[in-house]
């Protein structure tokens, strides 16, 4: 196999500037690249990322910036993960993943290597810092995830909006006409995107429908199982006659067994409906109604359009949300 060294000294020139040229880090005189380029040739380098690059040629490589916090919740994160992985694969793609907590650093960095062919943006914000970042650089950064300000950006998500009126649609249309709805944590209406888009289509559309949609969030940082079971059962002490659940699955699973020590019965006492479920409802204590969040259709579609960013049509920037399904269990009837 032949090694850099070896380049180097067909092209006159040191081991750094060979790696200099091929990595783009510092600029070297044309002559120089020129030289290093009919090494590469004749020796028949290693067709790693760099030299492929210095061929005007794809690296088979998309970065995934998922910054890591202390709030982070791992299992709905790393299904993202694991579905983009799946999704890159099937396209003959590498993921590199960039777990930095300042995520727009990484994002940065390997914007700058051109290391990778394109960036995937994963735990969106609604005033995200990658926002900019992705405006200025030339790599086609696809945001899976919708922030304030999405002017100029390919983004896809799934459209919460309308799973959220769906789900109230869904209650109202069977005559519930006051609700409960528990969302995720304090910092997640902050530092995310889709929440507040949740709970601001649910409300708008229950007083459309002349529904009371009593709103609380699971917990500050972390959910709180013990607050959201004592929340769950206070709303339908104050009249609710259902309950919209926009959180974790253990969250879900610790109200449904509340609601079985109080002696209720979902849906003959209480209708239940998961809104942006990316768990299988069909797995808790009791199978729940639910408008899921399927990481699958997103990633296959980001990645879909990742690809396409690369061949000569490139997607023009542009919401591509999927459409919500509902699924049914049997756990929404009409109010007694």
């Amino acid at each position: 196999m032949v090694k850099i060294n070896e380049v180097a000294e067909a092209a006159g020139v040191s081991i750094s500037t060979v790696s200099y040229a091929l990595s783009g880090k510092r600029p070297v005189s044309r002559s120089t690249r020129e030289r290093i380029e009919r090494a590469v040739d004749e020796l028949g380098y290693s067709p790693n990322a760099g030299a492929r690059m210095l061929a005007g040629s794809r690296t088979q490589i998309f970065a995934l910036t998922e910054p890591l916090r202390t709030d982070t919740h791992a299992p709905t994160h790393m299904s993202f993960v694991l579905a983009t992985a799946i999704a890159a694969r099937r396209n003959d793609y590498d993921i590199l993943l960039l777990t930095d907590e300042q995520a727009r650093d990484g994002m940065s960095r390997v914007a700058a290597s051109g290391l990778v062919d394109a960036i995937l943006v994963l735990d969106v914000a609604p005033d995200d810092d990658r926002v900019p970042l992705a405006r200025a650089i030339e790599t086609p950064t696809i945001f899976i995830g919708v922030p304030d300000d999405s002017e100029g950006l390919v983004c896809v998500d799934l459209d919460f909006e309308a799973a959220a009126r769906l789900a109230v649609d869904t209650l109202a249309d069977v005559g519930h006409t006051r609700v409960g709805l528990i969302g995720q944590t304090d910092i997640a209406y902050v530092k995310s995107n889709f929440p507040p888009r949740v709970r601001a289509a649910a409300e708008k559309r229950a007083a459309e429908r002349g529904v009371h949609c009593d709103f609380r969030s699971s917990g500050a940082v972390m959910p709180d199982l013990v607050a959201v079971v004592r929340t769950a059962l206070q709303m339908l002490d104050d009249g609710a006659t259902a309950l919209l659940l926009h959180t974790t699955a253990e969250a879900h699973a610790a109200v449904l067994e509340a609601l079985a020590e109080r002696g209720l019965s979902v849906p003959g006492d209480v209708s239940v409906i998961a809104v942006g479920a990316s768990f299988d409802t069909a797995a808790l204590p009791t199978p729940v109604d639910t408008i899921p969040l399927i990481p699958q259709d997103s990633c296959d579609l980001a990645v879909a359009l990742a690809v396409r960013s690369l061949e000569d049509e490139r997607p023009a920037p542009d919401l591509y949300l999927v459409a919500p399904t509902y699924v049914s269990h049997g756990t929404v009837t009409s109010p007694v």
